[in-house]
C-alpha cells in the first residue's frame, strides 16, 4: 500500500514525483501561482521540511477584526492582483456537453446566465435530507457535467457570502486564481458576517448542514464520481485557492469544506484498506489450495480486483496530500482561531478513524505546537482531541515521543485561566494515568491534588477522579464491571477510608472535608455513602484512630450526609446546574430515607462516645439536619428519640462552647415542630431543660446581687448559664421563664458601679437583645398602644445600656454593644413600616445626636486601624488575624447599613469615605457598595459628601503638619489617589453627572479661598493646595464648563486684596487641569477622534465622510471644527516663535490675566477664542442661554452672578464678532495660532 505523504517531507518541492496524482501537479502550479505563504498565516518558518523529532513551536499571534489582514505586516512580497499565474493549473478534461446560454447585456457584453442555485438555499433549509440532496445533483451533473460543476462551485461560493457568482465562461477562460481574484473584488466587506457566523435562526442550523452535505457528497460519490479526476480534482483545487484568500469569509468557509472533506476521504480510504486486506486474505487462499481445487479465474479476477483498489487507493492519497498540503499545513496557524480550531479538530478526527496512516510524530506535532496557543477554543480542541487518542490503550503506547515530548505542557495545562480547558487537561491527564503507567511522576500528580478544594466544581469534580484513580483506586481493590463499580466486601470499604483520612491529613486542609467529599461524590460516591462503614470504625471499640483522624472521620460521615440529602455542593463552590432532575430528587429522596434509618438509632451512641470532645459534638448534631424526622413516628423509633434527648441535655450541661451551643438548641429546634406526633414528649423534655437552667440562673444572680465579691468558679458558673441560656433564647421563645427583666437589673448594675466582670455582661446583652426581638414576632394589629409604648420604652433603655457599653474598656464588651446597637436601630428604623405595616408607627425610633457621634467615634477608634501585616495566612498569629479582620469588617457594614437605611444622616458617610483609598485592600468592597448606594439615594448629596470628606482630611492634614509644603508630604499624594478614586466613582455618564462635577468644583474653589493669610504676610492661602486636589476631578468637566470655571477662578482671585509677587503653585496645577490645551482630548473644538478604519482596497466614500451615531452622540455641539495639531502644525512652530517670545516666561507660569484686575479683551480673547466661538455656534440650542442656567450652580450671591455673565456675555459677543468677521491680514489662521501659542506657553 504506498504510504500517505509524510509531513516531514518537502512542503514546497517541484519535484512531481512527489505528489501521486496529476491534482497533485495541479496544486504544485497553484501554489505556484498563488502567495508561497498566505498573509493570513502566522509569520513563522515553514518547520514542515524539518524532522518529525523536531517540536520547536511556532509562534501564534493574535487575531484581528478585519475581513481582510493588513498586508503590510507581510514579511513575502505581495503578489500583483492582475498579475497571470506562470503556470495555470492542470485539471482534468471537461467532456463537452451543450454551452451555456449566452446573452447580450445592456452594455454589449455578453454575460452568460448561470441557472438558480437552489442548492444552497436548500442546505441553508435544513429541511431535506442530504441523501436526496446530493442524489438530485448527482443527476443534475450526469446530464451536463458542465452545468453541475458550476452549481457546485457557486454553492461554495455562496457558502462563503459571496452574492457574485461564476459563470461558465469564467470556467472555460479564467485559472482558479484569476477567478478568486475576481470574487475577491465584487466581494461585499461592509459586512462581517458571512453565512457560518451571520446571526440569527435561519443561519443557526447552516453550519452543520453545510457539513453535512459536504460528508453526503463524497458518500454518494465514493463508487463513482470520486476517481473520475473531474470533478473533485478540480473542487479540491478551487478549495486550496480560496483558503489562500485574504478574505476571511473566503478563508474560513473554504478550509471548513476542505477539512470535512479530508475527514470523508480518510474514511473512504479506511474503507479501501480494508476492501484491500480482505482482498488479499481471499488471493492467498485461493492460491493455496491444492492445483486441482484452484480456480485460475478467480485468482485473476482477485488480481484485478487488488489492482483496482490499488489505484483507488492512490487517487484518494493524491487528494488527501493535495488538502493537507495546500490546506491544513498553512491554515493550522491561521489568524482566525476559528479556523484553527477547525483544523485541530479535523486532524484529531483523522488519527483516531485512520491510526495506520496519521497517528505518528509528524502529525502529533501539530497538535504538540497548537497547545500553546493563545485562544481558548483551539487550546480546548488540541485538548479534546489527545483525549480520544489516549482513552484508547492500543494508541497510547504509539504516542510515547510525543508524550514525553509534551507532558510538562499537558502538566501545566491543569491551572489554566479557562477553567473548561482545565478541565479537559485534568481528564487527558487522567486517561494518562490510567493507560500509561509510570508517565506521571510524583511531582506531577501533586500538582492536581490540591486542585480538588478549588471553588469551581468541575475542576475539583475532574482533580477528585484523578486522585481516586490514582491513590484510591488500586488500592481497595475495585473492579471495573460493565462500567459501574463493584464493591469487594468491607475490607475494600475500610481501605477507601483509611487512604481517604490518609491523603486528607497530608493535604493540611483539615477543615475542607465537605470539598473533598464533594470532589470525590462523582466517581466514588458509592464509597462515601457507605454510612455503616463510616459508623462502624467510630464505634469499633479497638480501632487504631488517633483523635484527629476521628475528628477527620465524622467530618466526612456529616459532610457525605449533607451532599446525599441536599444535593448541591458546599458554600462557596460554583456549579453551572440550576436544579436537580426527577431521578436525582427521587435518588436523593432515597438516599435520606436511608441515611436517616441507619443513623438515628446510633446517633445517640456516637453522641454518648465523643461527648466529652465539643470538636465532634458540634457536627454530630448537625445531622438532625439531614434525616427525616418523621421516620421517628412511621417506624416506631420513639425509644432511640428518648436516648437522644437525654444526650442532648447532657450536651447542653457539659458544654460552653457556642458551636456546641447553637448546634444543640438548632437539633432541638427542628425535634420541636407541632406537625410531628412526638412534639409534646420534646416540648416536655425542652421545659425541663429550660426550668433547670432558670433555676440555677435565679440561684447564681442572686448570689452575685448580694454578695459584692465573687471568686472565680461562681463567676464562671454564672457565665456558662447565661451562654447557655443565650443560645437557646436565639432559637426557642423564652418568654414565658422570663428572664429578661433580671438581666437588665444585671447590665444597670454593671453600668452604674463596674463591679460586674465583663465575662457575664456579655452573654447578659445577647440575651436582652432577643427577648427584645422576640416580643416584637409577637405584635399584631391587635396589639394594644399600651404594650407597643411598653416594648419602644424597653427598646430604648437598652440602646442607653448599649451606648454606656461603648465607653467601657474591655473591647469585646464594646464590640458587642456596638454590634447589638447597630441591628436593633436598623429593626426599628423608618423600614419597619414599609409593606402595610402601620400600626408599627409608635415603635419607631430615631438615635439621638450624641448616639450617632459616638456610634462614629466607635467606628473610628476600632475599624480604621493601622493595617497590619496578615503573613501568609500558615500560622496561628495570621488566622487570628485575619478573624479579627473578619469581625471589623462586621462593625463597618452594620455603620453603612445604618447610613443607607436613614437611622443615621448620611454625611455621616464621609467618616467612611476619607479611609476608601487607604483601606482599599479590607474595606474597599464595602465602602464602594455604599458610595453607589448613596449616589443612587442623593446623588447631589453624595458629591457634596464626597468633597466633605476631602475637606475633612485636608484640615486634619493642615493642622498636623501647618500650611506649608503640604504638597510634597506622602500624606497629601494619598489625598490626591483618594481624589482620583472618587472621581472615577463617577463612571463614564459624562453628561448624567455633569451639574454635580460642577457644584463640587464651585464648592472647592470657594474652601480653597476661604481663609486669608495673616495681614501683612507674602505666604499663600491657607487652602490654596486644595485646588491641587480638586484638579483629579477636572477631567469630568465639559469643556464649556471648564471655560466658565476658569471666569469664575478669575473672579474670586480678583477679590483677593494682595496680588502674589508670582503665580501661585496650586492655581497653575488648576488652571492646567481646566484649560482646553491640557485637554486636547476633551475639547469640543477639535471634536472627536474618528474610529479607526478597516484596510480596505475599495473603501466606500460615504463610510469615511460620515461620523458614527455614536460619535454624533458625544459631540456636545456641532459647530466647525478647529484643525487638529498635525505634524504639519508642529512644523510651523518655528515660524511662530517671535511672537510667542512676547508672552514667554518660566515653565509652568500662568498668564497675568488670572491675576491682574487690568486685563485688557483682547487678551482675554487670546486664551478663549476656540471655545467661545464654539458656543456661540450651537445650532442645538446648547449655547449662551443654557451656559446661564448651568451658572447658576456656581454662586449663591445672585447679584454677583449675574454681573459675571453680564461681562462673559460682553466678551463672547465681541469674540463672535471677531470670528465671524477676520481681518484680511490673518484669514482663518487665529484659531490654529492660538493653539500653537498656548501649547508653547503651557
Amino acid at each position: 500500500m504506498p504510504a500517505l505523504w509524510s509531513p516531514s517531507s518537502q512542503l514546497h518541492g517541484s519535484s512531481s514525483g512527489s505528489v501521486s496524482s496529476p491534482l497533485g501537479k495541479s496544486v504544485g502550479s497553484a501554489q505556484m501561482a498563488l502567495s508561497p505563504w498566505s498573509s493570513s498565516s502566522l509569520p513563522c518558518a515553514d518547520r514542515d521540511s524539518q524532522d518529525t523529532a523536531e517540536w520547536d513551536s511556532p509562534s501564534v499571534t493574535t487575531d484581528e477584526d478585519s475581513d481582510f489582514e493588513e498586508t503590510s505586516r507581510r514579511k513575502v512580497k505581495k503578489r500583483a492582483a492582475k498579475r497571470p499565474p506562470r503556470a495555470a493549473p492542470v485539471a482534468k478534461h471537461r467532456k463537452k456537453q451543450e454551452q451555456s446560454q449566452i446573452v447580450p447585456s445592456g452594455n454589449g457584453r455578453n454575460e452568460s446566465v448561470s441557472p438558480t442555485n437552489d442548492l444552497f438555499e436548500a442546505v441553508k433549509a435544513a429541511k431535506s435530507c442530504m441523501q436526496s440532496l446530493v442524489d438530485e445533483w448527482l443527476e443534475t451533473y450526469k446530464q451536463d457535467e458542465n452545468a453541475g460543476f458550476l452549481e457546485l462551485v457557486n454553492f461554495f461560493i455562496r457558502s462563503c457570502g459571496c452574492k457574485s457568482t461564476v459563470t461558465p465562461e469564467m470556467l472555460k477562460t479564467m485559472s482558479n486564481s484569476e477567478i478568486i481574484q475576481h470574487l475577491t473584488e465584487q466581494f461585499n466587506e461592509n459586512s462581517g458576517d458571512y453565512p457560518l457566523t451571520a446571526p440569527g435562526p435561519s443561519w443557526k442550523k447552516f453550519p452543520g448542514s453545510f457539513c453535512a452535505f459536504v460528508k453526503t457528497l463524497v458518500f454518494q460519490c465514493q463508487y463513482s464520481l470520486l476517481y473520475d479526476g473531474f470533478p473533485m480534482d478540480d473542487l479540491i483545487s478551487l478549495l486550496i485557492g480560496l483558503s489562500d484568500s485574504q478574505v476571511r469569509a473566503f478563508r474560513h468557509t473554504s478550509t471548513l469544506a476542505a477539512m470535512k472533506l479530508m475527514t470523508s476521504l480518510v474514511s473512504v480510504a479506511l474503507q479501501l484498506s480494508l476492501h484491500k486486506d480482505n482482498n488479499q486474505r481471499q488471493y492467498e487462499a485461493e492460491r493455496n489450495k491444492g492445483p486441482e481445487q484452484r480456480a485460475p479465474e478467480r485468482l485473476e479476477s482477485l488480481l484485478e480486483k487488488r489492482k483496482e483498489f490499488q489505484e483507488n487507493q492512490k487517487e484518494i492519497e493524491g487528494m488527501m496530500n493535495a488538502i493537507f498540503r495546500g490546506v491544513f499545513v498553512h491554515r493550522y496557524r491561521d489568524i482566525l482561531p476559528e479556523i484553527r480550531a477547525i483544523c485541530i479538530e479535523e486532524i484529531g478526527c483523522w488519527m483516531q478513524s485512520y491510526s495506520a496512516s496519521f497517528l505518528n510524530d509528524g502529525y502529533l506535532k501539530y497538535i504538540g505546537w497548537t497547545l500553546h496557543d493563545k485562544h481558548k477554543e483551539v487550546r480546548l480542541k488540541c485538548v479534546k482531541a489527545l483525549e480520544v487518542l489516549y482513552s484508547s490503550q492500543e494508541l497510547s503506547t504509539r504516542m510515547e515521543l510525543f508524550t514525553s515530548r509534551f507532558k510538562d505542557r499537558m502538566v501545566s495545562m491543569v491551572m489554566d485561566r479557562e477553567y473548561e480547558v482545565a478541565v479537559e487537561a485534568i481528564r487527558l491527564l487522567t486517561l494518562i494515568l490510567k493507560n500509561m503507567e509510570g508517565v506521571l511522576t510524583n511531582a506531577d500528580c501533586e500538582k492536581i491534588y490540591s486542585i480538588v478544594y478549588i471553588s469551581n466544581r468541575a475542576m475539583a469534580s475532574a482533580a477528585g477522579e484523578f486522585v481516586y484513580w490514582k491513590i484510591l483506586y488500586p488500592e481497595c481493590g475495585a473492579k471495573a464491571v460493565s462500567g459501574r463499580e463493584r464493591r469487594q466486601g468491607p475490607q475494600a470499604q475500610r481501605t477507601f477510608i483509611c487512604l481517604l483520612l490518609a491523603f486528607l491529613m497530608e493535604s493540611e486542609h483539615h477543615n475542607h472535608a465537605a470539598y473533598l467529599v464533594d470532589s470525590l461524590w462523582d466517581c466514588a460516591g458509592s464509597y462515601l455513602k457507605d454510612w455503616e462503614s463510616l459508623t462502624s470504625l467510630l464505634l469499633q471499640k479497638d480501632q487504631n484512630l488517633d483523635d484527629v483522624q476521628e475528628r477527620m472521620l465524622i467530618e466526612i460521615l456529616v459532610s457525605s450526609a449533607r451532599q446525599a440529602a441536599e444535593g448541591h455542593p458546599p458554600v462557596g463552590r460554583i456549579t453551572g446546574k440550576k436544579g436537580l432532575t426527577a431521578k436525582e430528587r427521587k435518588l436523593q429522596a432515597y438516599d435520606k430515607m436511608k441515611l436517616a434509618e441507619h443513623l438515628i438509632p446510633l446517633l445517640p451512641q456516637l453522641l454518648a462516645k465523643f461527648s466529652a470532645d465539643a470538636e465532634n459534638v458540634a457536627p454530630l448534631l448537625q445531622l438532625l439536619s439531614y434525616f427525616d424526622l418523621s421516620i421517628y413516628s412511621t417506624q416506631r423509633l420513639e425509644k432511640h428519640l428518648e436516648l437522644l434527648l437525654q444526650q442532648l441535655q447532657e450536651v447542653v450541661v457539659k458544654h460552653v462552647e457556642p458551636e456546641v451551643l447553637e448546634a444543640a438548641a438548632h437539633a432541638l429546634y427542628l425535634l420541636c415542630k407541632p406537625e410531628f406526633t412526638f412534639f409534646s414528649k420534646v416540648d416536655f423534655a425542652r421545659s425541663q431543660l429550660v426550668d433547670l437552667l432558670t433555676d440555677r440562673f435565679q440561684q447564681e444572680l442572686d448570689d452575685l446581687m448580694q454578695s459584692p465579691f465573687l471568686d472565680e468558679d461562681e463567676v464562671y458558673s454564672l457565665t456558662a448559664t447565661l451562654k447557655r441560656l443565650s443560645a437557646f433564647y436565639n432559637a426557642h421563645d423564652l418568654t414565658r421563664w422570663e428572664i429578661s427583666e433580671p438581666c437588665s437589673q444585671l447590665l444597670q448594675k454593671a453600668v452604674d458601679t463596674g463591679e460586674i466582670p465583663h465575662q457575664v455582661i456579655l452573654p447578659a446583652l445577647t440575651l436582652v437583645y432577643f427577648s427584645i426581638l422576640w416580643t416584637v414576632t409577637h405584635i399584631s394589629e391587635s396589639t394594644s398602644q399600651k404594650q407597643l409604648m411598653g416594648l419602644k420604652k424597653r427598646m430604648v433603655a437598652f440602646c442607653e445600656l448599649c451606648q454606656s457599653c461603648l465607653s467601657d474598656v474591655d473591647p469585646e464588651i464594646q464590640e458587642q454593644a456596638f454590634v447589638l446597637l447597630s441591628d436593633l436601630l436598623l429593626i426599628f428604623s423608618p423600614q419597619m413600616i414599609v409593606g402595610g405595616r402601620d400600626f408599627l408607627r409608635p415603635l419607631v425610633f430615631f438615635p439621638e445626636a450624641t448616639l450617632q457621634s459616638e456610634l462614629a467615634s466607635f467606628l473610628m477608634d476600632h475599624v480604621f486601624l493601622q493595617p497590619g501585616e496578615l503573613g501568609n495566612g500558615q500560622s496561628q498569629e495570621d488566622h487570628i488575624q485575619i478573624e479579627l479582620l473578619h469581625q471589623r469588617r462586621r462593625l463597618l457594614a452594620g455603620f453603612c447599613k445604618l447610613l443607607l437605611y436613614g437611622v443615621l444622616e448620611l454625611d455621616a458617610a464621609s467618616d467612611v469615605f476619607k479611609h476608601y483609598n487607604k483601606f482599599y485592600e479590607d474595606y474597599g468592597d464595602i465602602i464602594k457598595e455604599t458610595l453607589t448606594r448613596a449616589r443612587q439615594i442623593d446623588r447631589c448629596q453624595c458629591s457634596r459628601i464626597l468633597l466633605l470628606s476631602l475637606k475633612q482630611l485636608y484640615t486634619e492634614l493642615m493642622q498636623e503638619q501647618g500650611p506649608q509644603g503640604l504638597t510634597e508630604l506622602p500624606a497629601f499624594m494619598e489625598m490626591r489617589d483618594l481624589a482620583r478614586r472618587f472621581a472615577l466613582s463617577f463612571g463614564p455618564q459624562q453628561l448624567h453627572n455633569r451639574d454635580l462635577v460642577v457644584m463640587l468644583h464651585k464648592e472647592g474653589i470657594k474652601f480653597s479661598l476661604s481663609e486669608l493669610p495673616p495681614a501683612g504676610s507674602s505666604r499663600e492661602l491657607p487652602n490654596l493646595a486644595f485646588l491641587e486636589l480638586l484638579s483629579e476631578f477636572s477631567p469630568r468637566l465639559f469643556h464649556q464648563d471648564k471655560q466658565l470655571l476658569l471666569s469664575y477662578l478669575e473672579k474670586c482671585l480678583q477679590r483677593i486684596s494682595k496680588a502674589p509677587s508670582h503665580p501661585w503653585g496650586p492655581v497653575t496645577t488648576y488652571y492646567h487641569s481646566l484649560h482646553p490645551t491640557e485637554n486636547t482630548a476633551e475639547a469640543s473644538p477639535q471634536g472627536p477622534p474618528h474610529s479607526k478604519k478597516r484596510r480596505v482596497e475599495a473603501p466606500s466614500r460615504s463610510q469615511e465622510e460620515e461620523p458614527s451615531s455614536q460619535e454624533e452622540s458625544l459631540q456636545l455641539n456641532s459647530g466647525p471644527s478647529t484643525p487638529t495639531l498635525t505634524s504639519t502644525a508642529v512644523k510651523r512652530r518655528q515660524s511662530l516663535r517671535p511672537v510667542g517670545k512676547r508672552q514667554k516666561g518660566r515653565p509652568g507660569q500662568v498668564p497675568e490675566l488670572i491675576y491682574s484686575q487690568q486685563c485688557s479683551d483682547t487678551q482675554r480673547l487670546k486664551m478663549s477664542s476656540t471655545q467661545c466661538f464654539q458656543i456661540r455656534c450651537d445650532p442645538s440650542g446648547s449655547g449662551l442661554g443654557k451656559q446661564l442656567t448651568r451658572l447658576s450652580l456656581m454662586e449663591e450671591d445672585v447679584e454677583e452672578e449675574l454681573g459675571l455673565l453680564d461681562e462673559s456675555y460682553e466678551e463672547w459677543q465681541s469674540e463672535d464678532k471677531l470670528l465671524h468677521s477676520p481681518s484680511p491680514s490673518e484669514p482663518g489662521v487665529d484659531l490654529l495660532d492660538t493653539t500653537e501659542l498656548n501649547m508653547e506657553d503651557f
